[in-house]
């Protein structure tokens, strides 16, 4: 028995007043459509086939080679646009199961249900569909369940076409099926158009009981079917999704103090034993190690932080932090800044596209952009690496146990040899040796005095 997943994502959107497709609105650090492909990518045996219409080169290259695509180039309805799918997965599965890319938050778990109550009652014959219903006080626009007086599915009335008493039910269609594949293909050319001129996909199911065919059904969690259409639905499912990704780190040894102010996108990674307090927005392919102290209020995007590390109301970009390194407060690590192990880093200062090497000391107050620095260094409050002359970046490159005083500016290219030291207020415009000490401005070694015979 072979399932498909038809994801209907070609519609306009425009409750969302944007420039941008709706099913590429983000929501968890992923668009609409990603987390339903996700979603039908776990219950099929082929490639999702994605029905596009209006952003449809947006929605490609987002995609790629994922899903197999059908093109709905009149927006003439849901049952109009399943029949675009017919040419790609007629003949290709035995099941196919129809989602919608502005319902992020259904579950595998939901799906795999219904799946296997499809499969409970196909074996008795005529089975054309399986489907989810919800019951809820906000119809949010779903049509209406009909059922007969033996509580047998019998259609799906939609909203605009309800009579007053169908109103008043409260069993509503969230469009979500799985149909019996040969069936769907030979019936879904008997859709009739609407008075609004739309093929409706709820009317298979009168169009199967009609027949003598089964329709039958399963209630769903209604929070998983929530329908986005425009900011307000998409900020209520965001609030859903963050719950559920605090969760599940949170099972997995991560102390989350204040979930409700938490912000972790679900592509970041958090090891056993870290701490994030309130505040904080974990964003992209972040990974942070176990035993780490993040936070309060600290943004970290796409970055790579280690064991035992600590962040303290910084902001981190693309960066990496090693083993028991710490930053903050009010630290700001740039694109391609590397702290090594056991650097500390202090309040007020930023790093950019810059290596400093372990048990590095930074103070705070400074900028390093554009160096790399060794082992055990000094860089006292204040100090500046001067990397941009108007034209180009330029690099300062400082050896192992460099000592820089405060106020230290050191004009790029430059370069600090072993244990080469700085006076405070330094302006260093050439390269220092080994062990020497300068200072002033321009920074130079001290004058050697004449002793008293050479004075006589």
């Amino acid at each position: 028995m072979t399932t498909a997943s038809v994801i209907l994502a070609a519609g306009y959107g425009t409750r969302m007043k944007s420039n941008l497709p709706k099913v590429l609105h983000p929501l968890a650090g992923r668009p609409l459509v990603d987390w339903v492909v996700t979603t039908g990518e776990s219950i099929g045996d082929r490639r999702p086939v994605v029905v596009v219409g209006h952003g449809k080169e947006l929605v490609q290259d987002l995609l790629g080679e994922r899903v197999d695509y059908a093109e709905q180039k009149e927006l003439l309805g849901t049952g109009h646009a399943v029949m675009q799918a017919e040419p790609v997965l007629r003949g290709q599965a035995d099941r196919v199961v129809v989602l919608y890319s502005d319902m992020p938050l259904l579950q595998e778990a939901t799906l795999q249900k219904l799946l296997k109550l499809y499969q409970q009652n196909e074996d008795s014959g005529q089975l054309a569909i399986a489907m989810l219903t919800i019951v809820r006080d906000d119809p949010q626009g779903f049509g209406r369940v009909i059922r007969n007086d033996e509580g047998q599915i019998q259609s799906i009335v939609e909203e605009v076409d309800c009579t007053p008493v169908q109103r008043e039910i409260r069993e509503l269609n969230p469009g979500i099926y799985c149909f019996n594949g040969e069936w769907l293909w030979q019936n879904l050319s008997k859709l009739e158009k609407s008075p609004k001129g739309e093929y409706y996909l709820t009317d298979m199911i009168a169009i199967a009981t009609s027949q003598g065919w089964r329709v039958v059904g399963m209630q769903a969690p209604p929070e998983e079917v929530y329908g986005i259409n425009d900011r307000t639905h998409l900020a209520a499912a965001a609030s859903v999704l963050r719950q559920r990704i605090n969760e599940q780190h949170m099972r997995a040894g991560v102390t989350i103090v204040d979930p409700a102010s938490t912000y972790i996108e679900a592509s970041v990674q958090i090891g056993q034993d870290t701490t994030i307090h309130p505040g904080c927005h974990l964003q992209g392919k972040t990974t942070i190690g176990s035993g780490c102290e993040i936070g309060p209020n600290s943004q970290i995007v796409e970055c790579m932080i280690g064991d035992e590390c600590r962040v303290l109301y910084s902001v981190l970009e693309y960066a990496r932090m090693d083993r028991a390194s710490e930053i903050g407060p009010f630290g700001h690590l740039r694109k391609g800044a590397h702290l090594g192990e056991e650097v500390h880093m202090g309040n007020f200062g930023e790093v950019k596209n810059s290596y400093l090497g372990p048990g590095t000391k930074m103070g705070h107050f400074s900028y390093v952009g554009d160096a790399t620095v060794g082992k055990n260094v000094n860089l006292s409050a204040g100090i500046i690496t001067c990397n941009y002359d108007g034209k180009n970046k330029n690099h300062t490159e400082l050896a192992d146990d460099v000592f820089l005083g405060s106020d230290t500016l050191l004009v790029a290219p430059v370069s600090l040899g072993v244990g080469a030291r700085t006076g405070a207020g330094s302006v260093v415009t050439r390269d220092v040796p080994d062990g020497a000490l300068v200072y002033g401005v321009p920074a130079r070694p001290p004058r050697q005095k004449p002793n008293s015979e050479q004075s006589a």
